[in-house]
């Protein structure tokens, strides 16, 4: 939210100056990168430039105003420990804390940028700094429980008078200005860039910049675009002013980015420190809604001295004046959250699992909260996935308190995990719950032909034995399966004679262990052989799950009826 301080008219302007100077200096001294290392600022502290490489195509927020804060000079280093609930406790600065919404905001757009555009290696620290020096982290992370912000956040109205001059381009859709536009959100961008820039990161189907994770996400791909990469120091300078072109901006943005690097910390939604001091001095003109200056004390009309004489007042010192505590959130009513009559959780590896989680959020006397997210975090020695692929998922408590996560998807793995439930942005007692994957079962076999299979004293069937397994009438595929040459119906022991299978060495074997079906629920068992002797014998085939089928296979000499062999002719006499 820079300002053109060209444009800008001011009282005081050589006090301005002092102070823009003084913030410019601190601002450099805090600045990442080695000694000496000036991040290309000008020569005159405290005067705005662009870069050469700059984006060309205005800026995000239209140069609005923003907070210019600067970070403790002490940068965090808290110690993570897991409390009972996994959730990560750190120790640190205050203002290194990030509203619990803000900052998942803020990583799952780093982690969407990942996959969509990997070559920007955009940090979620940079999306949080300019969060910070943009809104205040969301005005302290004043939202609801879909990230959406609890009133709007405005800039002031680009009118010229002070900014830049543009008119309103979005009929007052995000501004409520029907004559100027005014930057919006807790990433302020203008409704104009809003237009093209825009995400969903929510998955709502709606591109709001009042909501953290839409905006987000939209700041991200914005910082990402014209192949930028932002490991760079020279593409992250040219991002950053792209977005704000404020020489000035860069070097406070590049502080909170170095700050917030050194560690951070959540901390409950609309808890965050507000930052108090704005670029544009906090003019009346460029007031932003949800900010109030503090009351004047006023003066006592009617002075006295001690004891009620006459004599030089003694005038009482006004008293500070009391913050105003922010709103309760539902999430700050949640005492505990408890199973929502979430049925057993078991399901067969690759498959989906029909039964799903569900997490109920109450107050202490057990009433349901509604409008509380609540994070879904599958753990353990597992594979297996929420529908999507996720591992975790955040969903909003419904009007009856309850949240139901996503369907889970076994992988591969068999075995016991855990899926924790926990509040996003509080510290409560969290719920496991316990979840199976079992290996690929069959109910059912059958041959997939009905022919016989008969062969002659050593020599081999014609048929290779195929058969088709199934599961509850769907087809069972890559269940193990194992096939055996047995002594009879009744005796499952391997038979020593008769029919055998070859191994790779060529080797009689009998039992074959470790098959599996296909995709398609078949399997194909290897060409059988017969030694010498006659006879009707059984091949027993069973898979995981139970399912058995025995096949008759006979060895009988070949009838010499139905092809008798030629008279010898006689010989001549």
């Amino acid at each position: 939210m820079a300002a053109h301080f060209g444009k800008r008219l001011r009282k005081g302007a050589a006090t301005t100056a002092v102070a823009a100077a003084a913030v410019a200096a601190l601002s450099a001294s805090q600045a990442p990168g080695t000694p000496g290392e000036d991040h290309g600022r000008p020569a005159t502290a405290g005067a705005s430039a662009p870069v050469p490489d700059a984006a060309s195509d205005g800026n995000a927020t239209g140069n609005s105003p923003y907070y210019t804060d600067l970070p403790p000079l002490n940068s965090p280093d808290p110690s993570p420990s897991p409390t009972a609930t996994g959730t990560p406790v750190a120790q640190g600065d205050a203002e290194a804390g990030i509203p619990a919404t803000v900052l998942d905001a803020y990583k799952k757009a780093e982690a969407e940028l990942r996959s969509a555009k990997p070559g920007c290696n955009l940090p979620w620290q940079l999306l949080a700094a300019i969060g910070k020096v943009e809104s205040g982290q969301a005005r302290g992370g004043r939202v609801d429980a879909d990230g959406t912000t609890i009133g709007r956040i405005l800039g002031p109205a680009l009118d010229g008078n002070g900014f830049a001059l543009i008119k309103d381009t979005d009929h007052g859709v995000y501004d409520g200005n029907t004559e100027y536009d005014q930057a919006v959100g807790p990433m302020q961008f203008i409704p104009s860039t809003w237009a093209w820039a825009g995400r969903d990161g929510n998955g709502d189907g709606k591109k709001d910049p009042n909501n953290v994770y839409d905006a987000a996400l939209a700041a991200g791909h914005y910082l990402c675009r014209n192949g930028w990469d932002l490991s760079h120091e020279g593409n992250l300078h040219s991002a950053i002013l792209s977005y704000n072109n404020s020489q000035d901006y860069l070097n406070t943005v590049l502080s909170w980015l170095e700050y917030y690097r050194k560690g951070t910390h959540s901390v409950p939604d609309g808890t965050g420190d507000v930052p108090t001091h704005r670029s544009d001095d906090g003019s009346p003109h460029a007031q932003s809604p949800g900010h109030s200056k503090a009351p004047k004390p006023k003066p006592d009309p009617k002075p006295s001295t001690p004891g009620g004489g006459s004599g030089s007042p003694s005038p009482t010192p006004p008293k500070p004046p009391v913050p105003p505590t922010p709103p309760q959130t539902p999430t700050d009513t949640v005492d505990h959250l408890q199973d929502a009559g979430t049925a057993k959780l078991t399901a067969m590896a690759g498959h989906a699992f029909t039964e799903r989680i569900g997490t109920r959020a109450e107050t202490k006397a057990g009433k349901a909260v509604a409008k509380v997210r609540i994070r879904f975090t599958i753990t353990g020695d597992t594979d297996a996935t929420f529908a999507g692929g996720e591992t975790v998922a955040t969903v909003a408590t419904d009007a009856e308190g309850v949240a139901l996560a996503p369907a889970l998807q076994a992988g591969e793995k068999t075995g016991d995990f855990t899926v924790m439930a926990t509040v996003v942005g509080r510290t409560v007692k969290g719920v496991a719950y316990p979840v199976t994957v079992t290996e690929r079962a069959a109910d059912t076999l059958a041959r997939t032909s009905d022919t016989p299979l008969t062969c002659t004293p050593g020599g081999e069937f014609a048929d290779q034995v195929q058969v088709k397994a199934t599961y509850k009438g769907a087809v069972a595929d890559k269940v193990a399966a194992t096939a055996t040459l047995i002594t009879s119906d009744t005796d499952a022991t391997e038979n020593d004679k008769g029919p055998y299978f070859k191994d790779a060495d060529g080797k009689t074997v009998r039992t074959l262990t470790g098959l599996k079906t296909d995709d398609k629920g078949l399997l194909t068992l290897p060409k059988l052989y017969a030694d010498d002797t006659t006879g009707t014998f059984l091949l027993r085939i069973t898979t995981a799950g139970g399912a058995t089928l025995t096949v008759e296979l006979k060895v009988a000499a070949a009838d010499s009826s139905a092809s008798p062999s030629p008279s010898p002719s006689p010989s001549a006499s």
